[in-house]
Formats: C-alpha cells, sequence, structure tokens
C-alpha cells in the first residue's frame, strides 16, 4: 500500500495532468445522477467511443428517471437498439421504475440502497457514489484496475479473490478526502490514454515516478480467454408489399427484440455476415422463404427494435436483391 503522504504527493501529480490532458465526455460536463446511471449502464463492456452517440441520442428521447420510467419496454429497446447487450437497458428501465416508485424520483446516493437497483453491482454502486456524488470510493473499471496493478507490481491473477482484494485496499490507500469524482476521473483517462493496454507509454505518464512495474506490459495479469465457438445461423428475409416478416426473440438472447424468422439451410444463402456475440462467432446466413401464419409483418419505415445483425443482413439482402 502507499502511506498518506505519498498519496497526497500523487494525487497532486495525477490531477495536474488530468486538469490539462483529461477527456472532455458528455456525462462529464454536468455530472447530474441520471447522467452518470445513464452512462455507466452504457459503458458496461462498451467503449467510450462507442456509446457517445448514444448517451446523446438517449438523453432527447428521456432526459429525466421519470420520462424513462414511464416508457415502455420497446421504446426503451428502440433506443438501445445496435448497443447491445440488452439486458442493461431492461435492467436501466426498471433501475428508473425502482427510483420513481421507492425514492420519489431521486437517485440514492447511499451505496447500500444503489446496490439493492436492478443491474446495479458493486462497480456501478461505487462508479455513481464517485462521479454523482463526490464520495471517496474506490471505482475499479478495467482501465483503473490496470493502473494499480502497474503501480503496485501485482503480479497475481486480479480476478481472483485475493486479487480483488488486494485491489480495492490499494484504490483506497490512494484516495484522498475529497474530490472523489476527479480521482476516479483521472484514474480512468490515465488507464484508458496513457497507462493503456499492452504497452503503456510510460515516458508520459505523470505518475511514473510513483510507480513499481519493472514490466506494465505483461499486468495486470488475468485469467485466459475463452475459447471463440464458431456458430451457423440461417435466417430468411421475407417482404412482401413493402413489410417485412419478423418473429420475437423467445430469450434468453436478445430477449424483448424482433428477429429475421429462422429458415432451412438448404438452399444456397442470398448472402452472408458475420458477427461476434459474447464468446460466439456466428457466420448470418440469408435467404428468401414465404412468410409463415405465426410471423409478424412490420412497414420497413417503422420496425420494431432489432439487433445489430439483423438489420445490417435486411440492408444487406436488399443490396443483393438489386444487383440480380
Amino acid at each position: 500500500m502507499i502511506d498518506e503522504k505519498k498519496a497526497s504527493e500523487f494525487n497532486k501529480a495525477l490531477q495536474a495532468w488530468f486538469s490539462s490532458q483529461g477527456r472532455v465526455l458528455p456525462w462529464r460536463s454536468n455530472p447530474s445522477p441520471y447522467l452518470v446511471l445513464v452512462s455507466e449502464f452504457m459503458l458496461q463492456q462498451t467503449t467510450v467511443a462507442a456509446v457517445k452517440p448514444y448517451f446523446q441520442r438517449w438523453m432527447k428521447r428521456f432526459p429525466d428517471v421519470q420520462s424513462l420510467a414511464v416508457a415502455t419496454e420497446e421504446q426503451v429497446l428502440k433506443h438501445w437498439e445496435g448497443l447491445g447487450y440488452y439486458s442493461r437497458a431492461r435492467n436501466l428501465h426498471r433501475a428508473a421504475k425502482a427510483i420513481v416508485a421507492q425514492f420519489g424520483g431521486i437517485i440514492p446516493s447511499d451505496m447500500t440502497l444503489l446496490r439493492a437497483l436492478p443491474g446495479v453491482g458493486p462497480y456501478t454502486a461505487s462508479a455513481i457514489a464517485a462521479f454523482a456524488f463526490d464520495h471517496s470510493v474506490p471505482v475499479l473499471d478495467a482501465n483503473i484496475q490496470r493502473v494499480i496493478a502497474r503501480l503496485f507490481d501485482f503480479r497475481e491473477n486480479i480476478a481472483t479473490a485475493e486479487g480483488k482484494k488486494f485491489l480495492h485496499q490499494a484504490a483506497a490507500s490512494l484516495l484522498s478526502e475529497n474530490e472523489g469524482r476527479q480521482h476516479a476521473s483521472a484514474m480512468m483517462d490515465l488507464g484508458a490514454t496513457i497507462c493503456r493496454a499492452g504497452e503503456p507509454d510510460c515516458t508520459a505518464c505523470p505518475v511514473r515516478a510513483f510507480c513499481k512495474a519493472t514490466d506494465p506490459a505483461m499486468l495486470p495479469l488475468t485469467p485466459p480467454k475463452k475459447a471463440i465457438t464458431h456458430l451457423e445461423d440461417w435466417r430468411t428475409v421475407t417482404i412482401r408489399r413493402g413489410k417485412i416478416f419478423l418473429i420475437q426473440s423467445p430469450g434468453p438472447t436478445w430477449k424483448g427484440l424482433w428477429l429475421l424468422p429462422p429458415a432451412e439451410s438448404s438452399a444456397p444463402p442470398i448472402c452472408s455476415l458475420t458477427y461476434a456475440i459474447t464468446r460466439y462467432k456466428v457466420n448470418l446466413h440469408i435467404v428468401n422463404a414465404e412468410a409463415m401464419p405465426t410471423w409478424q409483418s412490420f412497414s420497413q419505415e417503422n420496425l420494431p427494435p432489432m439487433p445489430s445483425p439483423h438489420l445490417k443482413a435486411i440492408a444487406l439482402f436488399k443490396l443483393q436483391k438489386k444487383k440480380l
């Protein structure tokens, strides 16, 4: 760990760098609890660059927790469309309803109460507490975990119970009594831009004098990645009189979304595309078939919420048909 004097020196150097080099993010300019709540749900397993346009569009449609709480699930999923991991959208929707019902529309600052909200785990609760309420608590996203592991030259697997305990204690030792928001933001940006995965830019690091890592590119130590499973998926794009036929996802994948109906794999595909989802790599093949009575038709100008690969398949199918 680090003593109080060194922690103070560390934070001075870190904040001096952050004041001029910190990233400008739409949820930072006005870190209200609702903006932070939405951004943290969106940023789970998704990059800042991918989230930015979705966040801005979301805020135009759902500017506060009340407007989100009264929306339908279909409206919520449609505005999340393309961002992936749709359980986050459903949990955010459920959290908004709980905030309105239990707290009068006021997002709580207490960590225990935050943890009780749907979809809010230990990390999200600490992030909301720090970024929305300026609490000095350890915030350990992937970027900050990497910074901590390197600063303290921690050479154990960070995913183990012992590894998680060390990261939490080490992060806590770096905190000051106030300015939790600034500290967490600076640590996060340091990991995202300087102490990045792979080879870090140590010469530009504002806190390199405090770093104990002798081989930072090798840290942090993490479990081996799971093997990628390859799947073949056959679907049909069936368009009649300007309307397209879809089915609702039976779940658990893409629950609440509408999908292209499944198809037989006997006919040659009109077009194909490949996409990744969690640990799967899916080859999606598109054919054309007659509509079944159980399928539902939708105007092509007013489609229900659909996963991005299926939307891309429709566009590719139309392009291919024009060429034929």
